[in-house]
C-alpha cells in the first residue's frame, strides 16, 4: 500500500504482510502489518522500521513523500526483528541521520549491526526533541515487551507511538480503527486486541497498569494510538487503554473452556459428559482439542474464560506431548485470576493428571482437586462421575469469579 496520512504531514509508511501465518509460534491466522511513520517537519523524521522482508516497501512509501536523503532524525522505539532489521538499508539512504533509542536498545542494536559510523543518541523518559512545528516526548516502557522498549508521544498532535502495546495481528487494508469497523467489524478487531494480548503481553499486566499511569502522571492528551502492528486507533483512543486495563486486571467471561488432547479417543469421550455438567449449571463452555487447534487460539480461549479443565491421557507415565507444550507456553505468560482442574485418561499407569496438577499450582492458579480419571474407555458410571465432576467444577467456577466483579 501507498504511504497515508494520519494526520497532516505525519503519514503511516508501513507494509503489510497478508501472507504471515506463524509469527515466531504464534498462529496469526489474520497476517499482520509492520508500521512506522514519517513525519515532514524541519527535521524529516522516521520513527521506527519494518521486518527487513519488507525494506524496500517501506522505503519507496518514503520515497513517495520526500528524498530519502532529507530524513535528519530516525528513532527506534523497540529493536525486535520485526522492527528494526530493515534500519540498515534505511540508513544507506540517510547516512547523515541520528538514531534515538534508549540505553537497552543500543545494546541489542549493537549485536544486530556494524553501528560504528552510524549517529546514535540515547534517550530516557522525559527526553525531548524539537523537530520544527513538533517536538517528540520519549517514554521508556521497559518489559513491554522487550528491555529495550520505549513510546513517543508527538506532542502537538497529541499523538502516541506506542510501538507493540495496543497492536494487533490483523492485516487489512484498512488503517484505522473506524474504517475497519465500518469495513469488517467491531468484533473483530476486539477479538485481535485480545488474541495479541494474550499470546505476547499477558505476563506484564501489573507493568501495564502501571505505565498506564504514568502516561496519566504526565498529562498527556491522546487524540490518535498508532502501534506498530495492525490498526490505528483514531476515533476512540481510550476504547483501547480500557480494554487493556481490564485485561491487565486479569477480566475474564463466566465460562469454561476445555483444552484436551487424546490418544485413543477415552479422554475425548470424557469431554462430553463434563462439558454436559457444565452447561446444566448454566454456564457457557468450549471444547478445544489441542492437536486440531495453534496454541495461541487455545490460550486466547483460555484467557477469555474464568474456568479452565485440562485433560491428557498418560503416554509412558507422562503427559501427551501436545498438552505438555500448551503448560509449558501457559507458564511462560504467567496467568493469573483463573480456576483449573485437570481429567484424563490411562492403562496399566496413571501420571498425567498428576502432572498436570504440578504445573497448574506451579503457575499459582486455584486449583480444584483431585480432578478426575478413567481406565481404560469410561463406561457408563465414569461418564456419570464425569457429569458430576463437571458441575461441581461449573460450581466452584461461579464462586470463584464472584471475587472479580
Amino acid at each position: 500500500m501507498k504511504a497515508i496520512e494520519v494526520k497532516p504531514d505525519i503519514y503511516w509508511v508501513g507494509a503489510i504482510d497478508w501472507a504471515i501465518r506463524d509469527f515466531h509460534g504464534y498462529i496469526t491466522p489474520n497476517g499482520t502489518t509492520y508500521n512506522n511513520y514519517l513525519i515532514i517537519d524541519d527535521q524529516v523524521t522516521l520513527l521506527d522500521t519494518v521486518k527487513h522482508d519488507f525494506a524496500e516497501i517501506t522505503i519507496e512509501n518514503i520515497k513517495s513523500l520526500t528524498d530519502p536523503s532529507k530524513i535528519k532524525n530516525i528513532v527506534i522505539n523497540h529493536i525486535e526483528n520485526d522492527h528494526v532489521t530493515s534500519i540498515d538499508k534505511i540508513m544507506e539512504l540517510t547516512p547523515e541521520a541520528t538514531v534515538y533509542i534508549t540505553q537497552k536498545g543500543r545494546q541489542g542494536l549493537d549485536r544486530f549491526f556494524d553501528t560504528s559510523n552510524w549517529d546514535i543518541k540515547i534517550v530516557k523518559t522525559g527526553d525531548t526533541l524539537n523537530i520544527g512545528k513538533r517536538t517528540l516526548l520519549f517514554i521508556e516502557t521497559p518489559m513491554l515487551h522487550w528491555p529495550d522498549s520505549m513510546m513517543t508521544y508527538i506532542k502537538e498532535e497529541k499523538i502516541l507511538i506506542s510501538q507493540d502495546a495496543f497492536g494487533q495481528h490483523l492485516a487489512s487494508s484498512a488503517r484505522f480503527d473506524d474504517d475497519f469497523i465500518q469495513s469488517a467489524s467491531k468484533v473483530e478487531l476486539e477479538d485481535s486486541v485480545i488474541d495479541y494480548y494474550a499470546n505476547i503481553l499477558m505476563p506484564f499486566g501489573q507493568l501495564i497498569k502501571n505505565k498506564i499511569a504514568d502516561i496519566e502522571k504526565l498529562g498527556l492528551e491522546i487524540e490518535i494510538i498508532a502501534p506498530d502492528h495492525g490498526i490505528i486507533w483514531r476515533k476512540d483512543p481510550s476504547k483501547v487503554i480500557n480494554m487493556y486495563l481490564d485485561m491487565a486486571d486479569g477480566k475474564a467471561d463466566l465460562r469454561v473452556v476445555i483444552l484436551y488432547d487424546t490418544m485413543w479417543q477415552s479422554t475425548e469421550q470424557m469431554t462430553l459428559p463434563i462439558m454436559q455438567g457444565i452447561k446444566e449449571e448454566g454456564i457457557d463452555v468450549k471444547v478445544i482439542k489441542l492437536r486440531a487447534t495453534p496454541l495461541s487460539i487455545a490460550v486466547k480461549e483460555f484467557w477469555r474464560s474464568r474456568g479452565c479443565l485440562v485433560g491428557s491421557p498418560t503416554l509412558n507415565n507422562n503427559l501427551f506431548p501436545t498438552v505438555g507444550g500448551l503448560l509449558t507456553y501457559l507458564r511462560g505468560l504467567r496467568p493469573k485470576n483463573r480456576i483449573v482442574a485437570a481429567f484424563g485418561s490411562y492403562g496399566w499407569g496413571g501420571g498425567a493428571v498428576k502432572q498436570i496438577y504440578e504445573e497448574l499450582k506451579h503457575m499459582g492458579l486455584e486449583t480444584v482437586e483431585p480432578g478426575i480419571q478413567v481406565k481404560y474407555k469410561p463406561s457408563p458410571e465414569d461418564k456419570q462421575q464425569c457429569y458430576d465432576f463437571g458441575r461441581e467444577f461449573a460450581i466452584k467456577v461461579r464462586e470463584y469469579h464472584k471475587n472479580f466483579e
